[in-house]
């Protein structure tokens, strides 16, 4: 094992232990915090799953956004769509044998980053042409954008230019995986990419890309309207007994 191999090997841990105990913080942080008023945007669901059918809506086809703005929810959807797909195509490195289904995808998700691409210069376009989402669009926005532009064109350029040894790519993820370290390929582009990869777990718990998990404890999307039949009291109001008064 050279020094390479082990300063990856390091910043993945130490990546993955950030995402995970900063995405788990965040999640911990979203339950705890009071919802004290029924806010449901109208017209809502008035059963629990009606609620599940509502937030299944949300995550699947962003209902709302589609709504709102049909340019932005076609790149947005696009970009989730692709980087799903993206995702799915590389369990192939950390899976052995390669599980059937993930083979399937393998043609879907060889493509599906320029998919990325497209969606994220659309998305990144609207902060530049839409003047109310420029006025609000801060560095980090755009810093982010950036960040996943590199990832992804980087890959693109190591899957469609520039290749690299994709058996000691995968002997590397599975070790880091099954703590038995393997040596790095000392391609640039992939060390690029991978140190890219690894800065987006470490920031993604400090980011607004926490919008997808946090999206599961908005008031307006996750709660039944039924503030006629039931009163709402928050637990932390009862637990005080403000809740019962009035």
């Amino acid at each position: 094992m050279d020094f390479l191999s082990v300063a990856y090997a390091l910043l993945f841990y130490f990546a993955a232990f950030v995402l995970v105990v900063g995405v788990g913080r965040k999640i911990v942080q979203y339950a705890r915090t009071p919802a004290p008023l029924k806010i449901p945007t109208t017209p809502a669901p008035t059963t629990g799953t009606g609620v599940v059918l509502r937030l299944g809506r949300e995550v699947v086809f962003f209902s709302s956004l589609f709504k709102s703005n049909k340019w932005t929810w076609l790149f947005g959807w696009m970009f989730h769509l692709c980087l799903l797909l993206e995702a799915l195509r590389h369990l192939r490195y950390f899976t052995q044998p390669v599980w059937g289904w993930v083979v399937l995808v393998q043609p879907f998700g060889k493509y599906a980053a320029f998919g990325i691409v497209i969606g994220l210069l659309g998305l990144w376009g609207r902060r530049f042409f839409v003047d109310r989402v420029r006025y609000i669009s801060a560095p980090s926005d755009h810093l982010m954008l950036i960040l996943l532009l590199s990832i992804a064109t980087s890959g693109i350029l190591m899957t469609f230019v520039d290749h690299t040894d994709i058996v000691s790519l995968k002997a590397f993820a599975l070790g880091l995986l099954y703590a038995d370290w393997q040596p790095i390929p000392h391609d640039p582009l992939l060390l690029i990419h991978l140190a890219l990869v690894a800065a987006l777990m470490i920031v993604f718990p400090f980011s607004k890309l926490l919008h997808g998990p946090a999206l599961f404890f908005s008031p307006t999307r996750n709660q039944i309207d039924d503030a006629r039949e039931k009163r709402h009291v928050t637990p932390w109001a009862s637990d005080t007994g403000t809740g019962a008064a009035g």
